[in-house]
């Protein structure tokens, strides 16, 4: 079927060239391709080259700008934004596809009645897909109007896109985030820090009693409330994951704000 409206793909990349080609061949409909790439030591710059896309090497302005960036890039105002650990499900694709070829798109950006579209994000981790413990269905805006959304949020964590008038489609983006359980702390780990970084910025305190209590909650949440017990073992590594890593965030904001009180 052809699409009656033309869509860009916009992807940033640092080292990822096991899941590069994963996503960009999931969608085959895109006929503008843009990554933006922060200085890969890998082959992912040759190898998103090879399947097409117009690759930019350019230095590291955060997530969000990063993101934003990409998107200032393509050619065309309707963009699919995708992290390159993630892909279309062939569901999706199919779906995406229908969407693109009613000409829906179209009468949008003439009419100005849908700016974007939130897709449910299904991931990949330690063996099975996990679908509790709010990682599912995780919804995502990452089908818009450049003219009206863009990627706003933390500069470095929490980024999303905004628009005003959206609509929700059924089948989901597959996320593959961890190659391995170390890969997944480590990421843990960083974002504790630039979660702690958010927060000095945002001018908050230190609190011993949210460190104390913010974990357990954050366990409660993950397992308890919100069903992380149904993904077997697998939930219960995450659980404690994440509430170790808002353990470290809290931490890692006590560490700056002794550094910060012997700087003065």
């Amino acid at each position: 079927m052809k699409p009656a409206v033309s869509i860009s793909l916009a992807i940033i990349s640092l080292n990822e060239s096991d899941n590069i080609e994963r996503c960009i061949r999931s969608v085959p409909f895109a006929t503008d391709i843009v990554v933006v790439d922060s200085g890969s030591t890998d082959p992912t710059r040759e190898i998103a080259t090879q399947l097409g896309a117009r690759v930019f090497n350019e230095s590291w302005r955060g997530f969000r700008d990063q993101k934003q960036h990409a998107v200032d890039l393509c050619k065309h105002d309707w963009v699919l934004s995708l992290d390159a650990d993630e892909a279309l499900s062939p569901e999706l694709a199919t779906e995406l596809q229908i969407l693109l070829s009613s000409g829906h798109l179209e009468r949008a950006a003439d009419g100005a009645t849908t700016d974007g579209y939130e897709l449910p994000r299904l991931s990949w981790n330690m063996g099975r897909w996990i679908r509790h413990g709010g990682w599912y269905p995780d919804w995502q805006l990452r089908l818009f109007n450049r003219k009206t959304a863009r990627w706003q949020g933390g500069e470095h964590v929490h980024e999303r896109v905004e628009a005003d008038s959206v609509k929700r489609l059924t089948h989901p983006i597959q996320h593959f985030p961890f190659v391995s359980l170390s890969e997944q702390i480590a990421t843990n780990n960083r974002y504790s820090s630039l979660g702690a970084q958010e927060l000095q910025k945002k001018g908050a305190k230190f609190s011993l009693a949210k460190l104390c209590l913010k974990p357990i909650s954050k366990f409660l949440e993950t397992y308890v409330v919100k069903r992380g017990f149904l993904d077997g073992l697998p939930g219960f590594i995450i659980a404690v994951g994440a509430a170790y890593s808002v353990f470290l965030k809290f931490s890692k904001l006590w560490e700056a704000e002794r550094e910060t009180n012997k700087q003065n």
